[in-house]
């Protein structure tokens, strides 16, 4: 049968737009449906709009700082609405480049719910659009525990819109996006408490990293609190809010934030009027291609749960575009090695494996650790540390991990993930010579094991 578009992508996220963008250009008919905004969640309510909150969050330290380099400053002051108001603009104008990417890419844009009628055809604003594959690429969304109160709680969605910045806040969670925005409320002057249900955070990374960020957000006043959740919230008459934890300890606070896991985003999809599939955690069932159960269905990005990262979806979508249309030039994605870094403050990086992942890999580890505090801060009286640490093969002398807790530390992984994937040695690292007075020539002047 004659179809209407040769691909057609349900949500203008990151992967999806990828997608779309690319498959057109190798002469594909292509038509993309987003419900609410372009861009998806990592341009409107995730990535960017965190790290600009990061920055702001981290500019009460600047200030400090200043007055060891001789600078005399008045007292700052801060505000939110202004924060927020500039970066709602700038979002404006994301959307407007990715509006142009997709447009100019000749893509048709359909602005609309979508819905999935049958393996070939799409329903969107009451008019039904057939096509010879339909990808699914409409992203997560934030999730908040089934407990009293729930409704008085907030997430990541409704904190970049908040009128005012709280007084105090409570956030709840132990992953990445619990800890930047404690880092970002704390930074910005609210009275902060970080709850977690289990001993400590950021499960998965490693652990000389857990606990070096632990140690660094108490001393910046983090009030971090583990083995404790919160079992209802209260509402009192003048808006305060009352935490009632499971332990029976009240915390009286202004916000709830919720960051305690995200969901695929599958609402009225229509994926019952197909073959495709879920797994065991909800996650759309794809092969190492994309493909669904379904034949003509692929998914890519947040909804298959593999690696919750824009550069993963956006490689993800790439790999689509390029299998279906430009057979020529496809690759599978390697998710080997994926490096990311953590907005904290400070900063996490990281790419490769723990020492805990590698020793239960089977690997006879070395662990090369430094903790200094950086030189920007020896004219101050602040006493943060950086961290950094590389996890090592014994045997091979292959460096299997990079690690680092400190300013810039994204900035400076990106170029680390190049050489553990070129499959670097401790001998190369060593070999190589260092960028003189700065902080990543600690990674390639580590000399002595960390004993265990």
């Amino acid at each position: 049968m004659a179809f209407d578009f040769d691909l057609y992508v349900i949500g203008a996220g990151s992967g999806g737009v990828r997608a779309a963008r690319f498959a057109a250009g190798f002469g594909a008919r292509v038509a993309v449906a987003e419900s609410r905004y372009l861009g998806g969640t990592c341009v409107n309510v995730g990535c960017v709009p965190k790290k600009l909150l990061v920055y702001g969050a981290h500019f009460h330290e600047d200030f400090e700082q200043a007055s060891g380099f001789g600078w005399t400053v008045g007292a700052p002051g801060f505000d939110w609405p202004t924060l927020i108001g500039n970066k709602n603009r700038e979002i404006e104008r994301l959307n407007g480049i990715y509006r142009n990417l997709l447009v100019n890419s000749g893509v048709t844009l359909h602005e609309g719910h979508a819905r999935l009628v049958d393996p070939h055809t799409v329903e969107i604003n009451g008019e039904r659009h057939t096509a010879e594959h339909i990808l699914v690429a409409t992203g997560g969304w934030p999730q908040i525990p089934d407990l009293p109160g729930k409704e008085h709680a907030i997430t990541s969605n409704e904190a970049f819109f908040l009128k005012a910045l709280p007084r105090r806040i409570v956030v709840v969670g132990g992953g990445y996006i619990a800890v930047e925005f404690a880092s970002i409320f704390n930074g910005l002057g609210a009275q902060t408490t970080q709850l977690y249900r289990r001993e400590l955070f950021l499960r998965g990374f490693d652990g000389s990293v857990r606990e070096h960020l632990r140690d660094e957000l108490i001393k910046k006043g983090v009030d971090l609190r583990f083995n404790a959740d919160i079992a209802r919230i209260d509402k009192r008459d003048d808006g305060t809010l009352v935490a009632t934890l499971k332990n029976g300890d009240l915390i009286e606070t202004d916000c709830v934030f919720y960051a305690t896991g995200r969901r695929p985003m599958l609402d009225n999809l229509g994926l019952e009027n197909t073959a495709v599939t879920l797994d065991d955690n909800g996650f759309i069932a794809v092969n190492d291609e994309y493909q669904t159960s379904e034949p003509s269905i692929l998914a890519i990005g947040d909804v298959i749960g593999r690696v919750p990262l824009t550069p993963v979806a956006l490689a993800e979508g790439m790999a689509v575009a390029r299998r279906l249309f430009k057979p020529t030039e496809y690759h599978k994605v390697d998710y080997n090695l994926i490096p990311t870094a953590v907005f904290s403050l400070p900063n996490i990086g990281t790419v490769g494996l723990t020492t805990e992942a590698a020793i239960e890999a089977g690997y006879r580890v070395k662990r090369f650790e430094s903790r200094f505090r950086p030189m920007k801060l020896t004219l101050t009286d602040i006493q943060e540390k950086t961290l950094m640490k590389l996890v090592v093969d014994a045997d091979t002398d292959r460096v299997l991990g990079c690690h680092m807790v400190g300013p810039d530390a994204g900035e400076i992984m990106q170029g680390l993930a190049v050489a553990l994937k070129a499959g670097a040695t401790k001998q190369v690292f060593d070999e190589t010579i260092g960028i003189h007075p700065t902080a990543a020539e600690e990674f390639v002047t580590l000399r002595t094991p960390v004993q265990a």
